[in-house]
């Protein structure tokens, strides 16, 4: 038994549909179902007995404290977290309450939790924490790729609520004993991602005949990393990382924004014509950058190939069209997830909870 907080996000929903699709292992997922948390991205596991969700924030420690009582997991994959920099922006309130006490709450009922088990449970107990590449703050266009050993400099509320976090984990880790790992991403893409970030929002206002917003000159550089890779490197820190140790995990696939979005409008041209024959690419247009922008990202994922033999298996090629069709293939998807019906099922779902 694991437990995966933040289960009905992107990253973990795909991480617990991946993990069930290859383990009978049961997953208990935990998530508080804010408005990037989605129920519809678990509908594959209806009715599925190894699948356990439990509405709830992993800040509310006496809920955390009880699952883990009751339930007993081996691991902890911590997936939790505010995460999108405009919200931060506009509220950071949120992402300190979440990511910073939220993580603080969660620690210490891991912690109390693990120093009672027996000294063969304990050993095998892992606490794993999803961070991201942000917390390193930004890259010169000629500047070597973030290792791990970069020094954090976060710039916007989220990058910061996701640094602090970071470290509170590291202090559990080296003043508790906590047997923890993290990973710092890069940018994920694919299935279930949520339309307000770059590729979901261009594919969705693409087809729907709205404009392509794209920040400053769209020369804004990231590491692209295909959801489904980064679910595997998790799965393979999890099972081999070294205590204590973080892990940058990278696609290896750095390209200006502007690109991206120039090769899904291509993608939609072809998957997808418009009706006067004309390119998507026409619906472009440049807006006011955001403040604080961080210029570019890349990750240095060298660690993780050298100590674990993990590579990405998709590339950007293969996986940027695996994820335009699966937009394509699901339009209800992203009905459900835009819809004020969805957010009203959801609190009838759960108002005795």
């Amino acid at each position: 038994m694991i437990l995966v907080t933040g289960g009905a996000g992107f990253i973990g929903a795909n991480f617990v549909l991946d993990w069930l699709a290859g383990s009978d292992e049961p997953v208990v997922n935990l998530d508080k179902l804010t408005y990037a948390g989605n129920l519809h991205n678990l509908d594959g596991l209806s009715g599925d007995a190894r699948h356990l969700f439990v509405q709830g924030d992993i800040g509310d420690g006496a809920l955390v404290s009880r699952l883990l009582a009751g339930h007993r997991p081996r691991a902890i994959v911590n997936f939790a977290a505010e995460s999108h920099v405009d919200r931060s922006i506009h509220g950071p309130e949120d992402f300190i309450q979440t990511n910073v006490v939220g993580t603080f709450r969660l620690l210490e009922a891991v912690r109390h939790y693990w120093q009672a088990l027996s000294a063969t449970e304990k050993e095998a107990f892992r606490f794993l924490h999803v961070s991201t590449d942000e917390v390193y703050g930004t890259l010169a266009p000629s500047a070597p790729a973030f290792t791990e050993a970069h020094g954090y400099e976060p710039n916007s509320p989220y990058s910061a609520s996701k640094a602090a976090s970071d470290h509170l984990v590291r202090a559990w880790h080296h003043t508790y004993g906590l047997p923890v790992l993290t990973t710092n991403c890069s940018n994920n893409y694919g299935p279930l991602h949520f339309p307000e970030k770059l590729i979901p929002l261009m594919i969705v206002n693409a087809l729907a005949g709205k404009s392509l917003p794209v920040y400053g000159d769209g020369m804004q550089v990231r590491d692209w990393l295909y959801v489904k890779d980064h679910c595997s490197a998790i799965r393979r820190v999890l099972e081999a990382g070294r205590l204590g140790e973080t892990y940058n995990v990278g696609g290896w696939n750095e390209k200006p924004n502007i690109e991206i979005v120039k090769t899904v409008c291509a993608l939609l041209d072809e998957l997808r014509p418009r009706a006067d024959g004309q390119s998507y690419a026409t619906q472009i247009t440049y807006v006011q950058d955001r403040p604080g922008h961080d210029r570019r990202y890349a990750i240095d994922a060298r660690k993780i190939e050298r100590e674990l033999a993990w590579r990405p298996a998709e590339t950007f090629e293969t996986g940027i069209r695996k994820t335009v069709q699966w937009y394509l293939d699901n339009p209800q998807w992203v009905q459900q997830v835009q819809s004020g019906a969805y957010r009203d099922w959801v609190a009838k779902q759960y108002a005795s909870a």
